[in-house]
């Protein structure tokens, strides 16, 4: 019997998963640097030793109502494939780093591949298609994400332009302040 560790968090008072080894780190919530004329679910960025890393709200990629920060707001720090869309010129392009915010981080479980539902076609707040299945953990089910497939192939360039583009600025900025 096979199983696998996942994440758990909370969104909405709903409890998702995702694989622990797209988890880099979890960290408590923290300022973030806001980038003009990005989509509404990209909050802004972060500095993770030195490093810029995008920070996306789920709850409103997601089409939930954006909640109070609290205590327990967290930013689940992740890589994601930045793999293409299929195309025929479509190479591995790597991963991205993306921090998403979750109302509160739960735990690490382990989940049998026997418990894991196909995911459902109706009943659902998320796009289906997000969803990498149910899972069964005592007696409640867990929303396991496809969490690379929660962003398109260009969301991710973006995200990752904007991290770059923003190191960039920073860089010169303490270049600038060096001389």
């Amino acid at each position: 019997m096979a199983t696998n560790q996942f994440l758990t968090f909370t969104l909405a008072e709903e409890q998702y998963a995702v694989d622990v080894v797209q988890v880099r780190e979890v960290l408590s919530e923290m300022p973030l640097t806001v980038i003009p004329r990005m989509p509404e679910y990209l909050k802004g960025v972060i500095n993770i030793r030195g490093s810029v890393v995008p920070v996306v709200d789920l709850r409103t990629k997601f089409g939930l109502l954006e909640a109070e920060k609290t205590v327990d707001t967290s930013i689940i720090v992740m890589d994601l494939q930045a793999g293409g869309t299929g195309g025929a010129d479509d190479g591995d392009r790597g991963t991205i780093t993306v921090g998403c915010l979750a109302d509160s981080v739960q735990e690490v479980v382990d989940i049998a591949e026997e418990s894991i539902e196909p995911p459902p076609t109706l009943g659902t707040s998320i796009d289906a298609r997000f969803i990498k299945g149910l899972g069964k953990k005592d007696e409640r089910f867990i929303i396991m994400l496809d969490i690379d497939r929660v962003f398109q192939a260009e969301e991710l360039s973006a995200v990752a332009a904007t991290a770059g583009a923003d190191k960039g600025s920073a860089e010169k900025k303490q270049g600038a302040e060096k001389k």
